[in-house]
Protein backbone atom coordinates (compact mmCIF):
# COMPACT_ATOMS: atom_id res chain seq x y z
CA UNK A 1 0.00 0.00 0.00
CA UNK A 2 1.23 3.40 -0.36
CA UNK A 3 -0.55 6.96 0.72
CA UNK A 4 -1.49 9.69 -0.90
CA UNK A 5 -1.25 13.33 0.75
CA UNK A 6 -3.84 15.50 -0.52
CA UNK A 7 -2.99 18.70 2.12
CA UNK A 8 0.10 19.81 4.04
CA UNK A 9 -0.38 18.71 7.30
CA UNK A 10 0.84 21.49 10.07
CA UNK A 11 1.69 20.27 13.22
CA UNK A 12 0.96 22.64 16.12
CA UNK A 13 1.68 22.14 19.71
CA UNK A 14 3.42 23.29 22.76
CA UNK A 15 7.48 23.12 23.15
CA UNK A 16 8.11 19.52 23.65
CA UNK A 17 5.24 17.89 21.82
CA UNK A 18 7.45 16.46 19.73
CA UNK A 19 6.39 18.14 16.81
CA UNK A 20 9.81 17.73 14.82
CA UNK A 21 10.56 14.05 15.65
CA UNK A 22 6.65 12.65 15.19
CA UNK A 23 6.43 14.99 12.06
CA UNK A 24 10.44 13.36 10.46
CA UNK A 25 9.07 9.53 11.18
CA UNK A 26 5.47 10.37 9.39
CA UNK A 27 6.75 12.43 6.54
CA UNK A 28 9.34 9.49 5.85
CA UNK A 29 6.34 6.79 6.84
CA UNK A 30 4.02 9.13 3.76
CA UNK A 31 7.26 9.48 1.53
CA UNK A 32 5.97 12.81 1.86
CA UNK A 33 8.85 15.91 2.77
CA UNK A 34 9.33 16.90 5.90
CA UNK A 35 9.45 20.75 6.38
CA UNK A 36 10.15 22.76 9.72
CA UNK A 37 9.42 26.18 9.41
CA UNK A 38 11.92 26.76 12.34
CA UNK A 39 14.43 25.38 10.38
CA UNK A 40 13.51 27.07 7.40
CA UNK A 41 14.04 30.55 9.46
CA UNK A 42 17.60 29.42 11.05
CA UNK A 43 18.85 28.76 7.47
CA UNK A 44 17.38 32.33 6.06
CA UNK A 45 18.67 34.18 8.85
CA UNK A 46 22.11 32.19 9.14
CA UNK A 47 21.72 32.13 12.79
CA UNK A 48 19.56 30.33 15.81
CA UNK A 49 16.22 31.44 16.68
CA UNK A 50 17.78 32.20 20.39
CA UNK A 51 19.88 34.44 18.36
CA UNK A 52 16.84 35.83 16.74
CA UNK A 53 15.38 36.13 19.54
CA UNK A 54 18.23 37.69 21.43
CA UNK A 55 19.08 39.88 18.30
CA UNK A 56 16.10 41.21 16.52
CA UNK A 57 12.88 39.91 19.47
CA UNK A 58 9.81 38.20 19.30
CA UNK A 59 7.55 40.46 17.43
CA UNK A 60 10.79 40.43 14.28
CA UNK A 61 10.27 36.50 14.91
CA UNK A 62 6.84 36.09 14.36
CA UNK A 63 6.67 38.28 11.56
CA UNK A 64 9.29 35.80 9.72
CA UNK A 65 7.37 33.21 10.77
CA UNK A 66 4.37 33.79 9.09
CA UNK A 67 5.99 34.48 5.90
CA UNK A 68 7.79 31.11 5.97
CA UNK A 69 4.96 29.32 6.82
CA UNK A 70 2.50 30.62 3.90
CA UNK A 71 5.94 30.28 2.05
CA UNK A 72 5.99 26.93 2.57
CA UNK A 73 2.23 26.02 2.56
CA UNK A 74 2.20 27.26 -0.87
CA UNK A 75 5.58 25.42 -2.29
CA UNK A 76 5.26 22.05 -0.89
CA UNK A 77 2.87 19.55 0.17
CA UNK A 78 3.99 17.42 3.33
CA UNK A 79 4.35 17.65 6.97
CA UNK A 80 5.00 20.61 8.44
CA UNK A 81 6.67 21.32 11.64
CA UNK A 82 6.06 24.65 13.53
CA UNK A 83 7.45 26.48 16.24
CA UNK A 84 5.37 26.18 19.33
CA UNK A 85 3.88 29.64 19.25
CA UNK A 86 2.71 29.83 15.26
CA UNK A 87 -0.54 28.52 15.78
CA UNK A 88 -1.38 31.71 17.79
CA UNK A 89 -1.26 34.03 15.12
CA UNK A 90 -4.57 34.09 13.52
CA UNK A 91 -3.14 35.14 10.33
CA UNK A 92 -1.08 31.85 10.48
CA UNK A 93 -4.05 29.98 11.76
CA UNK A 94 -6.31 31.11 8.71
CA UNK A 95 -3.64 30.43 6.12
CA UNK A 96 -2.85 26.63 7.57
CA UNK A 97 -7.10 26.20 6.83
CA UNK A 98 -6.87 27.57 3.90
CA UNK A 99 -3.93 25.63 2.54
CA UNK A 100 -3.78 22.36 4.40
CA UNK A 101 -4.78 21.23 7.98
CA UNK A 102 -3.74 21.22 11.91
CA UNK A 103 -3.09 18.78 13.88
CA UNK A 104 -2.48 19.40 17.54
CA UNK A 105 0.31 17.30 19.28
CA UNK A 106 -1.38 17.27 23.14
CA UNK A 107 0.53 16.74 25.81
CA UNK A 108 0.28 17.03 29.00
CA UNK A 109 2.35 20.15 31.34
CA UNK A 110 4.34 17.51 33.06
CA UNK A 111 5.32 15.24 29.79
CA UNK A 112 6.34 18.98 28.17
CA UNK A 113 8.28 19.73 31.26
CA UNK A 114 10.23 16.16 31.21
CA UNK A 115 10.96 16.93 27.45
CA UNK A 116 11.86 20.20 27.81
CA UNK A 117 13.47 21.23 31.40
CA UNK A 118 17.21 20.52 30.19
CA UNK A 119 17.46 22.08 27.05
CA UNK A 120 18.69 25.80 27.00
CA UNK A 121 17.44 26.16 23.44
CA UNK A 122 14.02 27.39 24.38
CA UNK A 123 14.27 31.33 24.31
CA UNK A 124 10.54 31.92 26.17
CA UNK A 125 12.05 29.30 29.16
CA UNK A 126 15.21 31.36 29.65
CA UNK A 127 13.07 32.94 32.99
CA UNK A 128 13.91 32.95 36.71
CA UNK A 129 10.95 30.20 36.99
CA UNK A 130 11.29 28.59 33.66
CA UNK A 131 8.50 25.63 34.79
CA UNK A 132 6.07 28.58 35.96
CA UNK A 133 6.47 30.15 32.44
CA UNK A 134 5.59 26.66 30.72
CA UNK A 135 2.64 26.66 32.98
CA UNK A 136 1.64 30.11 31.89
CA UNK A 137 2.19 29.54 28.22
CA UNK A 138 0.53 26.47 28.34
CA UNK A 139 -3.07 27.37 30.09
CA UNK A 140 -2.57 30.46 27.69
CA UNK A 141 -1.48 28.31 24.27
CA UNK A 142 -4.36 25.05 25.04
CA UNK A 143 -7.50 26.97 24.06
CA UNK A 144 -6.08 28.04 21.08
CA UNK A 145 -4.71 24.87 19.81
CA UNK A 146 -7.73 23.00 20.55
CA UNK A 147 -9.08 25.06 17.38
CA UNK A 148 -6.66 23.03 15.32
CA UNK A 149 -9.31 20.58 13.09
CA UNK A 150 -7.82 17.29 14.38
CA UNK A 151 -5.70 16.15 17.52
CA UNK A 152 -3.25 13.39 18.68
CA UNK A 153 -2.97 13.02 22.48
CA UNK A 154 0.99 12.61 23.41
CA UNK A 155 1.51 10.28 26.21
CA UNK A 156 5.08 9.66 28.15
CA UNK A 157 4.94 6.12 27.29
CA UNK A 158 4.24 6.46 23.27
CA UNK A 159 7.17 5.75 21.50
CA UNK A 160 7.81 7.79 18.54
CA UNK A 161 6.72 5.19 16.32
CA UNK A 162 3.59 4.72 18.09
CA UNK A 163 2.64 8.24 18.25
CA UNK A 164 3.67 8.40 14.38
CA UNK A 165 0.94 5.88 13.64
CA UNK A 166 -1.67 7.05 16.16
CA UNK A 167 -0.89 10.95 14.29
CA UNK A 168 -1.15 8.35 10.05
CA UNK A 169 -4.32 6.72 11.53
CA UNK A 170 -6.10 9.81 12.59
CA UNK A 171 -5.20 11.24 8.89
CA UNK A 172 -6.55 8.17 7.40
CA UNK A 173 -9.44 9.24 8.91
CA UNK A 174 -9.80 12.44 6.76
CA UNK A 175 -10.10 11.48 3.06
CA UNK A 176 -9.76 14.84 2.04
CA UNK A 177 -6.32 14.97 3.77
CA UNK A 178 -4.69 11.31 3.59
CA UNK A 179 -5.64 8.25 1.69
CA UNK A 180 -4.23 4.56 0.96
CA UNK A 181 -3.77 3.82 -2.27
CA UNK A 182 -2.90 0.15 -4.18
CA UNK A 183 0.17 -0.10 -5.11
Amino acid sequence: MEYRLKKTVVLVGMMGAGKTAIGTFVARTLGVPFLDSDAEIERAANMSIPEIFARDGEAFFRKKESQVIARLLEEERGILSTGGGAYLDPKNRAEISAHGVALWLKADLDLLWMRVRHKDTRPLLRTGDPYGTLARLYAERTPIYAQAELCVEARAEYSIEEMSVKVINTLLGHSEVLVREAA
